[in-house]
């Protein structure tokens, strides 16, 4: 069973570089204002009836938008718009276990917005998936899209389950069963699924199969339907770095101006997954060192330099850093105090709350991960100076050469791997400039120059647009 509404009130939900640094400008074209709390406050929050709970992270990443959007003067309508999603889906659906038995599962796919295109973002595959988290990814989505330049909305999806606990045949079964029940609401020119926490190739090409059995779309235009797929089924070169390469240009495009040179640079990594590892492994290459790496097996540190490569063929044995030898394990607070110039934060949401914020020792804060800095611990960081470049800018590489394998699943194509990364690079380094200009237009943080600069262009197609009727 399966329903589709519009957006309704959102319950509450809560869990839990001098050079570039500047003060926050005062927000103007709205009636804004801080709560007791300190955290950003708008009216469209009490209008929308949006959730309560400072500490949501639907109103956090909600509230970053409001505050650009005040900022710049957008008008309300677009502001009610962009602050809940077109269409939000639950849908519950049995499958069979190995052992014969039965288990009700709950998926989700939320289309938050597209003005500029199909809707398109990933599906997380997580034991702890809820809603609000979904609505927004998906919100991030639709402002990351519009930040590099691609044409698709946002949208996010995902089932609640943990991957780790099943059998291959049972996820088999999970995934196909999950994409019959939205198969009616995704598309190759409406909503273009993608991989996210939890979920990889191979469930992208159980996906692209299910829906091309089921829909009247045929060939690669069905492939089309979702990507992140392996290459030898339609994917992309390049697609498996594609986030960590977007966080590595952002910072070879923005670290300069930091007084900092990639070769001889420090950093460390919360989250040795996908992104995390491929950030280290390409920084490494570009002559960076990683004194300290965290997930969630511990942490470890080595001054001399952690080989990323090595590390990460460590952790696709064992499934975590625990464990190996070329590192000391720390603890917690050890990690976040070692002293490095860029730390990054590749892992979950909300991770860098006050505590975390207070121990950090770096100069830049590089966001590979959606959403990692809370408001409160982003107000403790820049206290301290330290630059936070945001995620709707440097977590950006992944949907890109998602939109790079969308395009050549539907003119047949397949482009060398020169190809995407030069693109690639060519999308980020735009997009780091619109933040760079926007930052000086409006005298404001890197976070709230990168929405404004998202917020720009989908001003500018509701404006060509209209508001139908």
């Amino acid at each position: 069973m399966s329903a589709t509404k519009k957006s309704a009130p959102a319950p509450a939900a809560g869990k839990n570089g001098k050079a570039l640094a500047s003060a926050k400008g005062s927000p103007k074209g709205g009636s804004s204002k801080l709560s007791k709390g300190n955290e950003f406050d708008h009216p469209i929050f009490h209008e929308l009836q949006l959730p309560s709970d400072v500490n949501n992270l639907y109103r956090q990443t909600v509230g970053s938008m409001l505050q650009a959007a005040d900022l710049m003067g957008l008008p309300h309508q677009l502001k009610i718009i962009l602050a809940q999603p077109k269409n939000e889906i639950m849908v519950h659906f049995p499958v069979r276990m190995d052992d014969g038995t039965f288990k009700l599962f709950k998926g989700y796919r939320v289309q938050h917005n597209n003005a500029l295109g199909p809707f398109k973002g990933g599906l997380r595959f997580h034991h702890d998936v809820h809603l609000d988290d979904v609505k927004s990814l998906a919100f991030l989505m639709t402002m990351k899209c519009s930040l590099v330049g691609v044409p698709y909305g946002g949208g996010k999806g995902g089932i609640k389950v943990d991957p780790y606990k099943h059998s291959k045949a049972e996820m088999e079964r999970i995934v196909r069963r999950f994409t019959t029940a939205i198969a009616h609401q995704i598309g190759p020119d409406y909503d273009i699924p993608a991989p996210d926490v939890g979920s990889n190739s191979q469930h992208m090409a159980w996906i692209a199969d299910t829906y091309a059995f089921l829909s009247e779309v045929g060939g690669k235009q069905a492939d089309a339907v979702i990507t992140g797929k392996p290459v030898e089924y339609g994917g992309s070169l390049g697609r498996e770095k594609a986030t960590g390469q977007g966080v590595v240009d952002t910072l070879v495009e923005l670290l300069p101006e930091a007084g900092i040179e990639i070769k001889g640079c420090k950093f460390s990594v919360l989250g040795f997954g996908n992104v995390g590892s491929w950030t280290g492994k390409i920084l490494q290459d570009k002559g960076a060192k990683m004194i300290a790496t965290a997930d969630h097996t511990g942490a470890i540190r080595n001054d001399g330099g952690i080989d990323a490569h090595q590390l990460a063929d460590h952790v696709r044995k064992t499934g975590g850093v625990a464990g190996f030898k070329g590192a000391t394990r720390i603890d917690k607070d050890e990690f976040y105090k070692t002293k490095v110039d860029v730390f990054v934060p590749a892992a979950l949401e909300q991770m860098i709350q006050e505590p975390e914020a207070q121990m950090l020792n770096c100069k830049v804060v590089a966001e590979g991960a959606n959403a990692p800095t809370t408001p409160a611990g982003e107000r403790i960081l820049e206290a301290k100076g330290i630059e936070v470049l945001p995620a709707i800018l440097c977590n950006s590489g992944g949907v890109t050469v998602s939109y790079f394998e969308w395009v050549q699943n539907k003119t047949c194509e397949q482009w060398d791997l020169d190809i995407v990364d030069k693109k690639l690079n060519k999308h980020m380094v735009k997009a780091a400039s619109k933040v760079r200009e926007a930052k000086k237009k409006y005298k404001c943080s890197l976070r709230t120059a990168a929405y404004a600069a998202a917020l720009e262009r989908l001003k500018s197609a509701y404006e060509i647009r209209g508001i139908f009727p």
